[in-house]
């Protein structure tokens, strides 16, 4: 079959491509801003890539086309699309009906730590020999890729909250049809396209039905909207994790450094590992992972031990970088809860250290300051704080960070930033770029003001 995805350069619609690929089908795309590394990643793959949504892409009409949540009515090639009748698909519904079916779908919800989750429950299938496929919203160092189709029963996917397509405004995930699902947290998101937390949870409780009853969900004991969740009504056993006493999984650090961890199953249990990660929300995300592969047969032991192998997800607290004993980190950050966590972790894992924080507020909830409060007592722990202004952001905005007083500095010149940063970092300074989008190259182009002006 040949397959033609609108749209194809996000996470998302190149794994669908590359799942696509890897299933013999034909694929080919389009999408707008076409650059590397997923253009050359698809092209790797032998993947065609047009770019620009003209209606001339269509004039050899595939079998299908699968289209992509970035595109909406008055785009040409979607015009095109629907006047001359050709199939087509949502890429959620695509991934459901050609990957998906008849297979162990492990699905990793929540509004936080879904790609971490995902990554580490993928590798500890891989590490027991499960040969798990896997869609994630980011890269696993342990993987290098993705998306994979994999070669045994088991699939990993992030499943997202986010509407489907411009046909069809349910969330994404609602198509997976889970035999495993995780629930990491639920606060609220997405602003552009939920009014309140109750449409969000009204999102969830719509997977919640999907779940066969023979099934198994996994969810956060903590968290009171998860309750909320489950209260509306759920037709499946539910296992809860927590690092408090009363949940079925727990976990504890054994180290104050947090680079060694322990533990304990429902049965009472327990096994110990070194890894390499940090921070409690990260152990929460472990415990998530491990609860889950339980259910394909992988015991607490053969688990935890698989954590000490795992290398961590690309721009998430990733260390890219070490200049003159400045450490340098790039992590995805779109939430005021995520980035407290981070910080707080960070803090407690280098006590002795200052933590320089780099933002950009990107995500569309913050531009419409939804979460202009929150984001400034997330930082108050940080130690300087330089932040990217957006132009859209308003009064409200600069009025709320105002309380981060003199440790914060604001620009609207990603060069003017860098240059300041790079006047007043120190050896021993622990430096987080912060932003769900490229943070116009800072975080590469401070590494190189520093290699040539602090290596020696």
């Amino acid at each position: 079959m040949h397959i033609h995805i609108l749209g194809i350069c996000g996470t998302f619609m190149g794994g669908i491509a590359a799942l696509a690929a890897a299933a013999g089908h034909k694929v080919s795309g389009c999408d707008a801003g076409v650059y590397p590394p997923m253009s050359t990643q698809l092209r790797k793959l032998g993947i065609d890539i047009h770019e620009g949504f003209d209606a001339d892409q269509l004039q050899s009409p595939p079998e299908c086309v699968v289209v992509g949540n970035v595109m909406s009515r008055g785009f040409d090639v979607v015009e095109r699309m629907l006047d001359d009748d050709i199939p087509y698909q949502s890429g959620p519904q695509w991934l459901a009906e050609h990957v998906l079916r008849g297979r162990h779908v492990f699905a990793v919800s929540g509004t936080h730590g879904k790609t971490t989750t995902a990554s580490l429950l993928a590798w500890i299938l891989e590490d027991a020999g499960l040969q798990p496929g896997f869609l994630i919203g980011g890269v696993p160092a342990n993987f290098g890729v993705s998306a994979r189709y994999g070669g045994g029963d088991c699939f990993v996917v992030e499943a997202d909250e986010y509407d489907t397509a411009f046909f069809d405004k349910r969330a994404k995930f609602v198509h997976y049809r889970p035999r495993t699902l995780i629930l990491n947290n639920l606060e609220y998101d997405h602003a552009d396209i939920y009014k309140d937390l109750d449409a969000i949870l009204w999102q969830f409780h719509q997977l919640l039905r999907t779940v066969p009853g023979s099934g198994r969900i996994v969810m956060n004991a903590t968290d009171a909207n998860l309750t909320r969740l489950a209260e509306m009504g759920c037709w499946t056993p539910r296992e809860t994790f927590a690092l408090d006493d009363g949940a079925d999984w727990r976990a504890e650090f054994v180290d104050a450094s947090e680079r060694r961890i322990r533990m304990f199953d429902p049965r009472g249990r327990s096994a110990e590992s070194r890894w390499h990660l940090g921070g409690s929300h990260n152990l929460e995300n472990a415990m998530a992972a491990v609860a889950a592969a339980r259910s394909a047969g992988v015991e607490l032991e053969q688990a935890v031990d698989a954590l000490s192998r795992f290398e961590g997800v690309k721009r998430r607290m990733e260390r890219t970088a070490t200049v003159g004993d400045i450490a340098i980190y790039d992590d995805f950050a779109h939430h005021p809860t995520a980035i407290r966590r981070t910080v707080a972790a960070m803090k407690r894992r280098y006590p002795g250290n200052r933590l320089v924080v780099a933002i950009e507020p990107r995500s569309n909830t913050m531009k419409l300051g939804v979460h202009n409060r929150e984001l400034a007592e997330s930082l108050e722990e940080a130690d300087l704080i330089w932040l990217f202004r957006p132009e859209e952001m308003g009064e409200d905005f600069d009025a709320a960070l105002a309380a981060l007083g003199t440790k914060l500095r604001v620009f609207r010149d990603y060069d003017k930033l860098v240059n300041d940063m790079s006047t007043r970092v120190l050896a021993g300074d622990q430096v987080v770029f912060m932003s769900n989008g490229d943070f116009g190259g800072a975080r590469q182009t401070l590494t190189a003001v520093l290699q040539r002006t602090r290596s020696s």
